[in-house]
C-alpha cells in the first residue's frame, strides 16, 4: 500500500526536499542502518533493520506527492504505520523549510 505526502514544490525542489529528509532520518536513526539507493532521478529504494529484519520499499517523487511504499514482513507489520509516520514527518519539516527557507 502506497502512502503519500503532497506537495506543491514541483519535482525538482522536492527531489531536494526528499534527499534532505532522508539523510536527517539517516542521521537521526542510525542504530537501525537506512539506507537509500537512487535508482533513478526520481526514484529510491529505501531500507532499515528492526529488531533484526530488514524492511525495505520505494520512494518515488513526483510534481505533485512523494509516494512512499514499505514492503514489511508480517511480524513487523504493526510498526509499518510508525516507519511511515516518521518519514513523513521528516518530509513535512523539509516541505517548510523548502517553503520558508527557499531551500
Amino acid at each position: 500500500m502506497k502512502h503519500v505526502v503532497n506537495h506543491d514544490l514541483g519535482q525538482e525542489r522536492a527531489k531536494k526536499v526528499a534527499e534532505s529528509a532522508l539523510s536527517t532520518y539517516k542521521e537521526k536513526f542510525s542504530k537501525y542502518s537506512p539506507k537509500v539507493d537512487w535508482l533513478s532521478a526520481n526514484t529510491a529504494h529505501i531500507s532499515f533493520n528492526v529488531k533484526g529484519l530488514n524492511l525495505s520499499g520505494s520512494l518515488e517523487v513526483l510534481e505533485r506527492s512523494i509516494e512512499m511504499d514499505l514492503d514489511v514482513p508480517f511480524m513487523l507489520r504493526p510498526f509499518k504505520g510508525q516507519a511511515l509516520s516518521v518519514i513523513e514527518g521528516e518530509i513535512n519539516e523539509w516541505i517548510s523549510r523548502a517553503k520558508s527557507e527557499g531551500v
